[in-house]
């Protein structure tokens, strides 16, 4: 038996990198790494591809606008996906919810990979897509909160910051993996690569997936869960609970969640298409989206390990007031069309990012208490997920194409992001609570 499953946290050893703990943390970063990986090669080939294969009978704005919509449908299905998984999750228990998303992910992601095109199948094709992508959704807005509690409720309080992040670190490893494959794929003549070389990527994630079940089927349950175990059959509807008792911290985790994922918004899916639709060759601009997400990662890893000694609302501050101040030179070195531009830009613009990103999986969570721990966090991040990463590229475009060009995008940016900090001056510091009595 997995020694996790009958001890506290508060009992074990303070490293993160004992046998089952060290286990703990596989699963959930690499868990993570796949799901992010199928979702954000979507992201991609949102940009890059679908344009041209689903939509190829309108014209490049207009193929543009109904791809990121399709993109915004994805984002769409992760809130629900959060309020479906994390009822059974905060009912059933974090396990059985992880191995259930990552199977509905890997065959999501194979379909589409496997899908005819428009000029075959005409609009049964981009029909087929949506609810490809909606299942995409649905999964990975189940696996994040899951992939965060087994970590976060095993680990020592001390670095439960820092534990609960390897969820969060999983997306910008999984982008690396889906930006590289995409990259690659692209460097096939121009129809080759819209013929066929880009569906391999989407069909690789089947073997991504028996890796990572081999990892995850061997994980305890989290001990916190365990011991509300009795009382499962007496809880209400984990969603009508954190709506009718939290709603404030609800609102607030949505808020400062909406901060990170505006400029991955921006950053992973607008900015690649601008860049391309501008003259920058589409190979050069995937592989600095590469560099992007190494920075993401980087700064997600710093900001989560100072979150333990900090507390979570000082870093996340910081990063927001990063962000403010970065919005338009960030935005003006898109425009320029170049790669140099779009790599200063999103480089920059992905380490601010990742700031933000390393404290959020435990601040999320430290506002509720383990019965509906796995609903509440899950509903603010992928709540704010679709507001945020979903249609910010669809309102990018929009904004640009009907001529209100790059200065009111930047505005409205800056009035999303000042909301974000004073959510985050309003929010209650987490980092001391004890899981067990909030």
């Amino acid at each position: 038996m997995d020694i996790t499953e009958n001890t506290p946290p508060q009992e074990r050893s303070d490293s993160l990198w004992h046998g089952p703990m060290r286990r703990i943390l596989l699963s959930s970063f690499s868990g993570s790494v796949i799901e992010f990986y199928d979702f954000v090669l979507y992201v991609i080939a949102a940009a890059v591809v679908f344009p041209h294969v689903f939509f190829s009978n309108l014209s490049p704005t207009m193929a543009t606008i109904a791809s990121f919509v399709t993109l915004a449908v994805g984002y769409v299905g992760r809130p629900l996906g959060g309020v479906i998984f994390g009822h059974f999750g905060d009912r059933l228990g974090r396990k059985g919810v992880l191995v259930t998303t990552m199977l509905l992910m890997g065959v999501s992601t194979m379909a589409i990979g496997l899908l005819p095109t428009a000029d075959l199948i005409g609009a049964l094709a981009p029909i087929l897509l949506v609810l490809c992508r909606v299942l995409q959704g649905v999964a990975v807005g189940g696996e994040w909160g899951g992939a965060m509690l087994i970590a976060l409720e095993n680990s020592p309080g001390a670095k439960r910051g820092f534990a609960a992040s390897f969820a969060s670190l999983g997306a910008p490893a999984g982008a690396m993996l889906a930006t590289g494959s995409i990259s690659l794929a692209s460097t096939l003549p121009q129809d080759q690569f819209l013929g066929w070389g880009w569906r391999i990527p989407f069909l690789l994630s089947f073997l991504l997936v028996l890796v990572g079940m081999m990892i995850r089927l061997k994980v305890s349950e989290s001990p916190l869960f365990k011991s509300l175990n009795q009382e499962a059959e007496k809880r209400r509807v984990p969603i009508l609970e954190v709506l009718r008792r939290y709603p404030m911290q609800a609102g607030l985790g949505i808020i400062v969640a909406i901060s990170q994922l505006t400029i991955d918004g921006i950053a992973t899916s607008w900015a690649v298409n601008y860049s391309v639709e501008l003259g920058a060759d589409r190979t050069t601009i995937l592989n600095l989206k590469i560099l992007g997400s190494v920075a993401l990662l980087i700064a997600a890893i710093i900001s989560a390990r100072l979150s333990d000694r900090w507390g979570r609302r000082l870093p996340l501050a910081v990063g927001i007031v990063a962000a403010l101040i970065f919005v338009f030179p960030m935005l003006n070195l898109i425009q320029t069309g170049t790669a140099g531009g779009f790599a200063g830009a999103v480089i920059v613009g992905q380490f601010i990012q990742g700031f933000i990103l390393g404290p959020l999986a435990a601040f999320l969570a430290e506002l509720f208490p383990t019965r509906l721990r796995f609903t509440g966090a899950s509903l603010c991040f992928q709540t704010a997920s679709a507001l945020g990463s979903g249609f910010t590229p669809l309102i990018a475009t929009s904004l640009v194409a009907v001529g209100g060009g790059i200065a009111v995008l930047g505005w409205v940016w800056i009035g999303v992001l000042a909301v974000c900090l004073v959510a985050i001056l309003i929010a209650a510091e987490g980092r001391t609570r004890d899981l067990s009595a909030i």
